[in-house]
């Protein structure tokens, strides 16, 4: 099993796609119980729906599920919303604080799992970041989630349709989250900067605007490109076709940007 996969492309924009995987290795799914195997909590089609909005763009997508192992969360479990219902480096729940288990890892696979898919993740995400910025003088890294717009375990209400993540603007030029935000609120769809998602692991880690490295969250309600939020979790083309606009808009004016945040 590869843990993770690289496009390497020649824009100034770097897809991050840490939770679209689905591969399980068959000892840790015979592990999960009935409810955890419906891996409800993947971040469903965001590769789909992102494939070939940026002509250029490098993408490093991790294959594995996030009960492996979270792919956006710290090393170390440090919790990124500390006070808030989250779930953790390797969840214990799902979404919905819900038990996912038969047999609940040990320290011992926490630890083994995080050398085997975790590291092999940043280490290609670092490397990308590092090539793209040694090209462009500048990388963008953009962080491709999303997530049911309702869920009672972790918010209250329904979640917006964009939730832009800057880590209340430390991980990128204030110009990046004016783009993104810009483009939001020029659609009928609701929006937020820096609300229930301010962007996780990835995002705080790598996002040092005055090293030329800038990182950006966009956490979308699953409701703006799935035919339902419950299984099958199926991809609407009408729904993410119109999204698909709005995203083409967000990922070119980025790109169109980066001569301006060269370091």
């Amino acid at each position: 099993m590869i843990p993770v996969d690289v496009v390497a492309g020649d824009s100034p924009v770097i897809l991050g796609l840490p939770h679209t995987g689905t591969d399980l290795p068959e000892d840790i799914r015979a592990k999960l119980n009935p409810r955890g195997q419906l891996l409800a909590d993947t971040d469903w089609h965001i590769d789909r729906l992102y494939e070939g909005l940026l002509p250029g763009a490098t993408t490093v997508r991790a294959t594995f599920h996030r009960y492996v192992i979270d792919a956006n969360r710290a090393p170390d479990d440090a919790s990124l919303y500390p006070g808030q219902n989250t779930t953790g480096l390797v969840p214990v729940t799902d979404f919905d604080g819900e038990q996912i288990w038969t047999d609940l890892p040990t320290a011992e696979d926490i630890a083994e799992r995080r050398q085997r898919f975790h590291a092999p993740y940043h280490a290609a995400l670092a490397a990308e970041i590092g090539r793209v910025r040694a090209k462009h003088g500048v990388a963008i890294l953009y962080d491709c989630h999303s997530i049911r717009s309702h869920i009672p375990f972790l918010f209250d209400g329904i979640l917006p349709d964009f939730n832009i993540g800057t880590n209340v603007g430390a991980s990128c030029d204030p110009r990046i989250e004016a783009a993104v935000r810009e483009e939001a609120a020029a659609t009928d769809r609701t929006w937020v900067v820096n609300g229930r998602f301010k962007g996780g692991w990835t995002t705080r880690q790598y996002g040092r605007p005055g090293e030329g490295v800038h990182a950006i969250q966009m956490e979308l309600a699953q409701s703006t490109h799935l035919a339902a939020e419950v299984p099958p979790f199926a991809y609407d083309e009408a729904k993410a076709d119109r999204l698909r606009v709005t995203l083409r808009a967000i990922l070119t004016r980025l790109a169109a940007l980066a001569p301006e945040l060269r370091a």
